[in-house]
């Protein structure tokens, strides 16, 4: 799983370089680049518009989200941690939403990549981040179930929904995305607590 963590990054670490260079890479370009084969690329991303969108948030996103998850803003609090990626990521949305929708319209039909992720990565390697102060707490499944359970949250996908199907506003939804995962964060504890005492 680290490896294949690692081929995405550098592909994706290439494209983002080559379009900061002001280029248009072609699937040779990045595949030169980021010293891998353009059938390897193609096992991480089906097309090239969606390894170019997932390149083009990730430059969005990059700065701002690993800012507020720099250990000393906010040392081992989870709480401050968790909710400080909450608030990055809805601020983002104005501008990564609609790159978010179109990876999401490219990615939902398509195979599963070779690590059987489609989209999302990125998201899971912040939160893993995020939860880190609480990861000697809880047992392997615990962490697994608490990480999936804030990918749900923490993303695109959560955003439609709250707008979309519940029409919140951005204050609304900001404020429902934070507290939900304070709750998730706090209900692990709690569980892991209760299960530590019964030992």
């Amino acid at each position: 799983m680290a490896q294949r963590r690692r081929t995405r990054k550098a592909i994706v670490d290439a494209t983002r370089q080559l379009i900061t260079d002001g280029q248009s890479p072609s699937i040779d370009d990045i595949a030169a680049a980021a010293d891998v084969s353009r059938r390897t690329i193609y096992m991480y991303f089906p097309t090239i518009d969606q390894l170019l969108l997932d390149a083009a948030t990730g430059l969005l996103a990059e700065t701002s989200v690993d800012a507020v998850l720099d250990p000393d803003r906010h040392g081992d609090d989870v709480f401050a941690r968790a909710d400080a990626l909450a608030k990055a990521l809805v601020d983002l949305a104005p501008k990564a939403l609609p790159l978010g929708r179109k990876i999401i319209s490219l990615t939902v039909d398509a195979p599963p990549a070779n690590d059987g992720v489609r989209r999302g990565y990125r998201r899971i390697e912040w939160i893993e981040r995020a939860v880190e102060p609480i990861r000697s707490q809880l047992d392997d499944e615990q962490y697994d179930r608490l990480v999936s359970a804030l990918a749900v949250m923490l993303g695109w996908e959560a955003m439609v929904v709250l707008r979309d199907v519940r029409g919140l506003n951005a204050a609304d939804e900001e404020a429902v995305i934070r507290w939900t995962t304070r709750a998730l964060i706090e209900a692990m504890l709690a569980e892991a607590a209760a299960r530590s005492t019964r030992s």
